[in-house]
């Protein structure tokens, strides 16, 4: 079967993408992995960045002694593996993203960023603080947000895809939003589609920006007949 590696979104972990896996393992070997600095693993000494999560991937298949892989990246995930498809093609097959940000400026990324308040979170959303609290530990989750603020804020001064980067990734790649979206508008992710040399675009019915109000069954279909 073909080697499938899922890529969890920003302040995620790799728990969320269980209950994808599990539609999907009778057809590929599916691989997951933590970000450095998610799902409990280790704060590293220099900043969350794109190149440190692409370098997490590179590591992984490494250590799996993976030569080639496909990936599926959610939300940030699918940024990541974007960008491993622009400087490391000989290791990616196909990629496939889902609610992905792809246009980054400083104005957009003070937007998201400032949903993004350790404090307010607690008051207003507690239940929110507290799944971040159990899927982060023994990490501070106040810590991994602080780190992802300063990440995106980075990003929106100098967004490590352009434009023209996206003209020169030659493999196959499906970019899927859901037309509830509210992060990531379809019109984003069709503009990026029109960059690719060998690109499609799909939209998802009744599907908002959280992976866990995702139809599974739908999501699965979709990747199934793309990385058939």
């Amino acid at each position: 079967m073909k080697h499938l590696l899922l890529l969890h979104g920003a302040l995620g972990s790799a728990d969320d993408l269980n209950p994808l896996q599990r539609v999907l393992e009778d057809s590929f070997v599916i691989h997951r992995l933590h970000f450095t600095g998610h799902g409990g693993t280790s704060l590293p000494q220099t900043p969350f960045s794109v190149s440190l999560f692409a370098q997490d991937v590179l590591d992984y298949l490494e250590q799996q002694q993976l030569e080639v892989v496909n990936i599926f990246g959610y939300s940030m995930g699918g940024y990541v593996g974007m960008y491993l498809a622009r400087h490391y093609a000989h290791r990616i097959m196909r990629i496939a993203t889902l609610g992905t940000k792809f246009i980054w400026t400083e104005a957009i990324a003070a937007k998201e960023t400032g949903m993004m308040d350790p404090e307010r979170i607690k008051q207003k959303v507690p239940a929110f603080a507290q799944q971040l609290q159990q899927k982060h530990a023994p990490q501070n989750w106040e810590e991994v947000m602080k780190r992802t603020v300063i990440m995106l804020t980075a990003m929106g001064a100098s967004n490590p895809l352009q434009p023209q980067d996206y003209a020169a990734i030659g493999q196959p790649v499906l970019v899927l939003s859901g037309d509830r979206d509210k992060m990531v508008h379809a019109e984003e992710t069709i503009a990026v589609y029109k960059q690719l040399p060998n690109g499609s675009v799909g939209i998802l019915p009744a599907t908002p920006h959280a992976l866990e109000q995702v139809d599974t069954a739908l999501l699965a279909g979709v990747l199934k007949k793309f990385f058939g």
